[in-house]
């Protein structure tokens, strides 16, 4: 193995890393804001998407699996201390959620499918010289986030008139 590909090598661990820190702070966000906005409007489509948020983590992780990328721990815990620190904002509500908490965390999370939706692209452009990277699955994976987007800036809409009109 030449010097080239070491770096791209690791470099593509990185990456996915990165990707996978993100992913997991996600996944605890929209749990939570699913958990918030049960029994409202946003519910449903919130329950929903915690699901397909969960399981587009684990598509992840079998990516990594399948390309033999190393897990690296640190970056995983480091997210999730993130996340719960992320909850601590001051929004003019210290012991109750604000109106703007719904904004922001669907803000957030429109913000972490798009940087998803541009993993699966990135990763998609790589399919003709790397194997081991299922096209169609990509273009799947890609489509699903679109309509992930599409959903949360939905969603964001009505938190942005609810809490600033």
């Amino acid at each position: 193995m030449d010097l080239s590909e070491i770096t791209h090598t690791s470099l593509l661990g990185i990456y996915l890393n990165d990707h996978l820190a993100g992913a997991t702070a996600g996944v605890s966000l929209v749990e939570r804001t699913a958990q918030e906005h049960q029994g409202t409007p946003a519910g449903a489509p919130m329950s929903q998407l915690a699901t397909e948020i969960a399981e587009d983590r684990q598509s992840l992780l079998d990516i990594m699996s399948d390309l033999d990328v190393e897990v690296q721990q640190y970056k995983l815990a480091a997210a999730w201390v993130a996340e719960r620190v992320g909850r601590l904002k001051l929004n003019g509500h210290l012991l109750s959620r604000s109106p703007l908490s719904s904004l922001v965390e669907l803000e957030g999370l429109k913000l972490g499918v798009e940087g998803k939706v541009s993993l699966w692209a990135s990763l998609r452009a790589l399919t003709d010289t790397e194997a081991r990277l299922d096209k169609t699955r990509l273009d799947e994976l890609t489509a699903r986030g679109e309509d992930q987007s599409r959903i949360l800036e939905k969603l964001r809409l009505a938190a942005a008139v609810e809490a600033l009109a």
